[in-house]
């Protein structure tokens, strides 16, 4: 055991909190959340606190089974563990109880299929004592990538789904089992309802006695009676019971990143590099040699895996959306070889410039060049490889419209008072007159206002910056951009 000190956040006062060496600060900051009160606790001692009521009300109905032990047992080896309100004693319309998959898994002897159906039925009970009021109880499954991983089944694969199917019928089987048998009124379904809407399991899979297992727990609900709740099993989000567990992948969900937060690899990784065997030297190896050791997981993969799984359970979380496709690839739509448009002659506070433009056959801007004459050498450069920049943006699709949204005030010298065309009268700098002339006759854009004469070490100092913020300083039909030119802090 090792003492820790952490709140349920970093907001909260923290907690003298005792819970075994080897579990993560993450499973403090869990135990913090899960256990009422703000004083110190200890993981066995919080435990008993709910666990030793639920054994009280089992002996009293005349159930013989060691309900304490049990529960005291999955929670020691992290392989299940109930929600928030069952710790705390509040009423929960539907309490959950989630089982931690790789918990279930023994390096030498697989799957304990065994401990799984003892472990439902279980948390079944559990939650009916604790809660003999809700019609609605959620037992459900969570880690299965991590599960996945320790038997070296690729997530994205039909082995896996079959897996996961497997387990899902062993889940939804037993827990309405227990549910037939366990205290409470009878159900309103009949003894052979929950099966006819059960696919058949899969005939079979690469873990020894899971598929036999997934039929003696069918057979099982069936021969039980009806269950005594509307539903028993749910994949539902994770919560701190998950981080208590140690779970690193909610429900059915694959994990996207080899790496954890603290930047080392997951348990998951870790095991799935010990099933196929590969020692670090052959991982690093590989790395260098640009293959990928761990298998990548896509969302549609993960939409897969929840279609497979979701006819055998009562609730699931939402269906994640497939993967967006990747960027597509834009092409370059070449301008004619001789093209029309216009070269315009102007000066920005007296410094002249010339605007060259080409047209598509269409009329649209394909490319623009700029003309200096007065300027170093460094700034003609600079100025000539923008015009480019920009020129190959309109040839690749870019909207003129977010040039000027990005151009228009841009504030350096030279700047000021522009000679020589009436659709600009000043300007804050060469580009902001250039992409202002731009939009004046290439998208009839009349609503930018003007452009105020400031120098550049005085922004924000001068008499408009300073005049209170009015609402009838605005302009009756300002365009948005207007109005968010206007906004100034008034201290």
């Amino acid at each position: 055991m090792r003492r820790t000190s952490c709140g349920a956040d970093p907001d909260e006062p923290a907690r003298s909190i005792t819970l075994p060496a080897a579990w993560e600060e993450s499973a403090a900051a869990a135990l913090a959340e899960l256990a009422p009160g703000n004083g110190a606790l200890a993981l066995a001692t919080a435990a008993d606190a709910w666990i030793g009521p639920l054994a009280a009300r089992a002996a009293a109905l005349g159930l013989t089974l060691p309900l304490a032990d049990r529960l005291h047992r999955l929670l020691q080896s992290r392989r299940g563990a109930p929600c928030a309100a069952i710790w705390q004693g509040v009423p929960d319309p539907a309490p959950s109880f989630t089982l931690n998959l790789p918990a279930f898994l023994h390096p030498t002897d697989g799957f304990d299929a065994i401990g799984f159906a003892a472990a439902i039925e279980t948390a079944v009970l559990a939650l009916t004592l604790a809660m003999p009021g809700a019609r609605r109880i959620a037992v459900g499954m969570a880690d299965l990538f991590g599960l996945l991983a320790g038997l070296g089944v690729p997530y994205a694969s039909d082995t896996a789904r079959d897996i996961a199917r497997t387990l899902a019928v062993i889940l939804r089987g037993h827990a309405d089992a227990a549910s037939a048998r366990g205290p409470g009124p009878s159900g309103s379904l009949s003894p052979q309802s929950a099966s006819l809407h059960w696919p058949t399991p899969p005939s079979r899979t690469p873990v020894p006695g899971l598929t036999g297992a997934a039929h003696a727990a069918r057979d099982a609900a069936i021969n039980a009676g009806p269950p005594r709740h509307i539903a028993t099993t749910a994949i539902a989000p994770p919560g701190p019971a998950e981080a208590l567990l140690g779970v690193e992948t909610g429900g059915i969900a694959a994990a996207f990143s080899p790496l954890c937060p603290s930047r080392g690899l997951t348990r998951a990784t870790r095991a799935w590099l010990a099933a196929s065997g590969l020692t670090p030297e052959e991982v690093l190896a590989r790395a260098l040699a640009g293959a990928v050791p761990v298998p990548a997981v896509t969302a549609a993969a993960h939409a897969a895996m929840h279609d497979a799984v979701a006819p055998y359970l009562h609730a699931m979380p939402p269906r994640p959306s497939e993967m967006r496709q990747g960027p597509q690839v834009v092409h370059r739509r070449d301008l004619p070889s001789r093209r029309v448009g216009y070269t315009q002659k102007a000066a920005v506070g007296g410094h002249k410039l010339y605007v060259r433009t080409g047209e598509y056959s269409d009329g649209t801007l394909g490319e623009v060049f700029l003309a200096l004459h007065k300027e170093g050498a460094a700034f003609r450069g600079l100025m000539d490889n923008f015009a480019v920049a920009v020129s190959l943006g309109l040839q690749h699709g870019v909207p003129l419209e977010t040039f000027v949204e990005a151009f228009t005030f841009t504030r350096f010298g030279p700047a000021g008072a522009v000679e020589g065309d009436p659709a600009v009268h000043h300007a804050t700098s060469l580009l902001d007159y250039v992409f202002r002339h731009l939009a004046a006759n290439y998208l009839g854009r009349r609503d930018i206002p003007e452009a105020e004469e400031e120098a550049a070490d005085t922004v924000g100092h001068g008499a408009r910056d300073r005049a209170p913020l009015l609402p009838l300083e605005f302009p009756a039909a300002a365009s948005p951009r207007a109005r968010r030119r206007g906004f100034r802090v008034v201290g």
